[in-house]
């Protein structure tokens, strides 16, 4: 059964930081590219960052860059997203997904090979 599980969310005071993980079940990471998109409440998707097929390179939309960290262990066929220094505009549901091209930058779900149920980040002081 192809899966993505997000795990990791939770509620933070500004600044702080969380590390979410995404376990891919059914298929192999090395053979996708892998993205996070979010979701905050009332909004649209939103993509936030990638990591090319291979993990040879990654990329960041510009809200989160130098802030956000992306990395796949491919052994464990897991993805990761470390989030410091985190804002209120953070707040948000967010989803990994797969695609099978070299890269994908769509906040679209329905653009992804595999698409995950999400977990919530909620920002607040």
């Amino acid at each position: 059964q192809v899966q993505l599980v997000e795990s990791g969310g939770g509620s933070v005071r500004p600044g702080g930081s969380l590390r979410l993980s995404c376990v891919a079940s059914g298929f192999t990471t090395s053979n996708f590219a892998m993205s996070w998109v979010r979701q905050a409440p009332g909004k649209g998707h939103e993509w936030v960052s990638g990591i090319y097929k291979g993990g040879y390179d990654t990329a960041y939309a510009d809200s989160v860059k130098g802030r956000f960290t992306i990395s796949v262990d491919n052994a464990k066929n897991t993805l990761f997203l470390q989030m410091n220094d985190l804002k209120h505009d953070d707040t948000a549901v967010y989803y990994c997904g797969a695609c099978s091209g070299y890269v994908c930058y769509d906040p679209r779900p329905s653009k992804y090979d595999h698409f995950g149920q999400g977990t919530l980040v909620t920002v607040s002081s």
